[in-house]
C-alpha cells in the first residue's frame, strides 16, 4: 500500500463543497468515484482544507492510500480524463506514509476578492463579492491589526464548527486595493480589494466571517477599534456577516521542507 499526494484545483461554483454529503456533489465524492474507476479499489481522500460549497481551490492537497500499481502519470491522466474540466490534477506523486494533508501542514492561505464597484465585468461575477456601498480600505487595514497573532477566534466561528479549540494564529491579514483585474489576455478596470489571509489553521466559516467584519468595518458601520473588542467578546453575534462563498479560494497549504 502506498500513499499518494495530490494537488488540484477547482472552481467550486457548482459544488457542495469539499467533503461528502448526503446529497448534491462534491469534490471528494467525484475524485473518489473516479480512483475506483481507475483502479478498482476504493479509497478515501482527504484533504488539507475542507472547503465549503461554493469556496474555490488554486493549490488543494489531498493524498490517498492504493495498492494499485498504475503509474502516477497514468492515474493523473486518468482522473483528469473522468473529472468535468472545472476540477484539474496539477501534480501527483508518492509521499510518506506518514504524511497528512491537513495535521501536517504548517499554514494555510486564503485570498478573498471583492468588486467595490457600480458594475462588475461579466467574467468575473462566479469569483468575486459584489460590494456596491464604497469601501474605506485604510479602516479595514486598521482593523484587520487586531486579528493578527493568536486568538480565540469563537467570534469568528460559524455553527456546527467540530474543532475543538477556537484559537488560531494568523500570520499574516491583508487588505489591497486594485485598479483592475486581469483575466485570460484581457485587463478590466475598476475598483477591486483583495484580502490575503495566513494562518496555522482556520475555523469553520472564520475567513468568510472576517472578510464580512471587515467590510462591515469599510461602510462604516463598525469602527476599526471596535473589532478588537469583538474579538475579546468570543461572541459571533457581534462580527458582521458571512461573506459569500464564491469570493473566496484556497490559495496555498504550506508543509515543512
Amino acid at each position: 500500500m502506498r500513499r499518494i499526494k495530490v494537488k488540484l484545483q477547482y472552481d467550486g461554483t457548482f459544488y457542495q463543497g469539499w467533503q461528502v454529503q448526503p446529497s448534491g456533489t462534491t469534490i471528494q465524492g467525484m475524485l473518489q468515484e473516479s480512483i475506483l474507476r481507475i483502479t478498482g479499489e476504493p479509497a478515501t481522500f482527504i484533504g488539507a482544507g475542507r472547503t465549503d460549497a461554493g469556496v474555490h481551490a488554486v493549490a488543494q492537497i489531498a493524498s490517498f492510500d492504493s495498492s494499485s500499481r498504475l503509474d502516477n502519470v497514468v492515474i493523473k491522466r486518468a482522473l483528469n480524463a473522468l473529472l468535468p474540466p472545472d476540477v484539474r490534477i496539477i501534480a501527483l506523486e508518492d509521499c510518506s506514509g506518514e504524511f497528512h494533508p491537513r495535521y501536517s501542514a504548517l499554514r494555510k492561505r486564503y485570498f478573498y476578492l471583492i468588486a467595490n464597484t457600480d458594475d462588475v465585468p461579466v467574467f468575473f461575477g462566479r469569483y468575486v463579492w459584489w460590494v456596491r456601498a464604497p469601501l474605506d480600505v485604510e479602516g479595514m487595514k486598521a482593523a484587520s491589526g487586531f486579528l493578527r497573532g493568536r486568538h480565540d477566534f469563537s467570534s469568528f466561528r460559524g455553527a456546527g464548527c467540530g474543532a475543538k479549540s477556537p484559537v488560531r494564529e494568523v500570520y499574516s491579514l491583508e487588505t489591497e486595493r486594485f485598479g483592475e483585474l486581469a483575466f485570460l489576455s484581457a485587463r478590466f478596470s475598476g475598483n477591486f480589494i483583495k484580502i490575503s489571509l495566513e494562518g496555522d489553521g482556520f475555523l469553520r466559516h472564520m475567513v468568510r466571517n472576517i472578510v464580512g467584519t471587515l467590510v462591515e468595518v469599510g461602510r462604516g458601520r463598525i469602527q476599526p477599534d471596535a473589532v478588537g473588542n469583538i474579538l475579546l467578546s468570543r461572541d459571533r453575534r457581534r462580527a458582521g456577516q458571512t461573506a459569500p462563498a464564491k469570493g473566496l479560494f484556497l490559495d496555498r497549504v504550506i508543509y515543512a521542507l
